[in-house]
């Protein structure tokens, strides 16, 4: 199971290090999200490349397809998809949530239908601990209850509830189920709410997770609101135990929480933005399809090393860009999570050297 060693602090911001069955991870760390048993555009060999030690699956999507039974064969995603470090699996609530025509809530889980041929499904919490284990995830999440934004706050302590003793559930199904040797994380919920959300960071504690995550949070809320939640719940998490910080953000994003106390995070924005054109530098972000490219000879970030700063041009990169070529996408994709992983790594070293705040400062005086 998951042993989580607080290294160094400076301020609020925390270096740690946990170690699983594929690999240690030293946090603060970002996680690239692989959905469907694949970082979009990327290779696993492209990912390691790029520094990325751990990387995010979805249980929902891979539950549907391709399926236990196809995966099981290969003992997990792991050997499936030919990745051997780290993998943490979301538990499939959030995608669930979000197909608000195909499903119902109940006190069992959520009943759904199939987005892909309409078959009827229950997701249990007890179902989404199983298919996690399935998978074979190093890190494996409690089914919650998601709440949109925005929401009054009988909503919101209701979802608190549901997500509390769905994540008793969780527990007791993945120890009567494993030889915990990965490690379950709770979810702390309670929407815009701060009372609602030292309790849920309470009762979720209580329950004695190997790590806790903080949910609902950049679901559509005003970022000055969303960073008030994190600063208020992130202190109220156990110290030795990582924090996680689910489905944030941007680079800001990333600097700020870590200020504040958070170790872990995933996002699409370094990928879907890459596909959508914009780039992450060290200056701020530009739009690969900007005119002012077109002759450029420079790459995208002097400063940066990943692959496609080493080798091609801005003028190049918009090029395949407006011409719709797959290889646009492969090398904007490497490019931004070269940026992220390198940015969160950065922020480790500061830490390490007690020298958080100034790295703060350079950052935004670069932006």
């Amino acid at each position: 199971m998951l042993d989580f060693k607080l290294i160094a602090q400076s301020g609020a911001a925390r270096a740690g290090v946990f170690d699983t069955l594929h690999g240690r991870v030293e946090t603060p760390v970002f996680m690239p999200v692989g959905t469907q048993a694949t970082v979009k555009a990327m290779s696993p060999e492209e990912l390691k490349a790029a520094g990325a030690q751990i990387i995010l699956g979805n249980t929902y999507h891979l539950y549907l397809r391709p399926g236990c039974d196809i995966i099981g064969r290969f003992a997990g995603l792991h050997r499936f998809m030919n990745w051997d470090r780290p993998i943490l699996t979301d538990s499939g609530g959030f995608q669930v949530f979000s197909l608000s025509r195909l499903r119902k809530l109940t006190e069992a889980g959520y009943a759904f239908q199939s987005h892909i041929d309409g078959s009827r499904h229950m997701l249990s919490p007890e179902k989404s601990i199983e298919v996690q284990i399935c998978l074979n995830s190093d890190i494996i999440m409690c089914l919650d209850q998601c709440l949109e934004h925005p929401a009054t706050y009988e909503q919101a302590a209701a979802t608190l509830a549901l997500t509390t003793r769905w994540a008793q559930r969780c527990k007791t199904f993945w120890q009567e189920r494993t030889d915990q040797q990965n490690s379950l994380f709770g979810i702390v919920q309670g929407g815009m709410f701060a009372d609602l959300r030292a309790r849920s960071a309470e009762a979720i504690a209580a329950i004695d997770f190997p790590g806790y995550a903080i949910g609902g949070l950049s679901v559509g809320e005003p970022k000055e609101l969303m960073m008030e939640m994190a600063a208020h719940t992130l202190p109220l998490l156990p110290d030795d135990r990582p924090r996680y910080i689910m489905g944030v953000g941007t680079p800001e994003d990333l600097v700020e929480l870590v200020d504040r106390g958070a170790d872990m995070f995933d996002c699409v924005m370094p990928t879907r933005n890459a596909r959508n054109g914009q780039l992450f530098t060290e200056r701020g972000t530009l739009n690969i399809c900007n005119a002012r490219f077109r002759e450029d000879e420079g790459p995208v970030d002097p400063s940066c090393d990943c692959y496609t700063c080493r080798h091609y041009s801005l003028a190049y990169l918009r090029h395949l860009y407006t011409a719709r070529e797959i290889l646009a996408y492969r090398l904007n994709t490497i490019h931004n999570l070269h940026y992220y992983v390198n940015l969160v790594k950065a922020m480790r070293r500061a830490i390490l050297a007690g020298t958080f705040d100034q790295f703060k400062k350079a950052f935004y005086s670069k932006h």
